[in-house]
């Protein structure tokens, strides 16, 4: 079952989305892939902390987050990835790894890729391996309200020519 915190505030803000269900997968590349989304509009949600305090990443499904970019993006000293003993109480309604995008309903500020951008749609983890949801993507940011820059590369040539 998804998240109810996360349909009860989709339904609340009278936003259009819609839920697919699909083979249980864990990589987000995997879970776009069973779900018919591309891997450039499916957003991932990557957890690190900043100067110790939580926040999110949302990033598409085919990339990886430059962590000094980032860290530099946030003005933070420090950044390290989260690890699940450290975020797993945060979403109690959500299974591990798979918490939707929408950090700003548990607490943790939100930064998104600039790249997921280039999408009409969004579509990510609905707080199971199994489900899906999709939503326009001007409504997705704003309901989040996350801080947008571009801090993810997708091939190790990308990466070494953001150093």
């Amino acid at each position: 079952m998804p998240c109810a915190k996360l349909l009860d505030f989709l339904n609340e803000k009278m936003v259009e989305y819609e839920m697919v269900e699909h083979p249980k997968a864990y990589a987000a590349q995997d879970v776009a892939l069973k779900a018919g989304v591309p891997g450039h509009a499916f957003a991932k949600s990557v957890l690190v902390n900043l100067d110790g305090e939580m926040a999110m990443a949302v990033i598409p499904a085919e990339h990886k987050v430059n962590f000094h970019v980032l860290r530099a993006v946030a003005g933070a000293q420090t950044i390290s990835l989260a690890v699940e003993t450290e975020f797993v109480r945060r979403f109690p309604d959500c299974e591990l790894g798979a918490m939707p995008p929408f950090g700003n309903l548990y607490g943790i500020r939100v930064f998104l890729d600039d790249h997921l951008s280039e999408a009409d749609t969004v579509s990510f983890n609905a707080g199971t391996h199994t489900e899906v949801i999709t939503m326009a993507f001007g409504d997705f940011v704003g309901l989040v309200e996350p801080v947008v820059a571009g801090f993810t590369y997708r091939r190790l040539q990308e990466f070494k020519g953001q150093a």
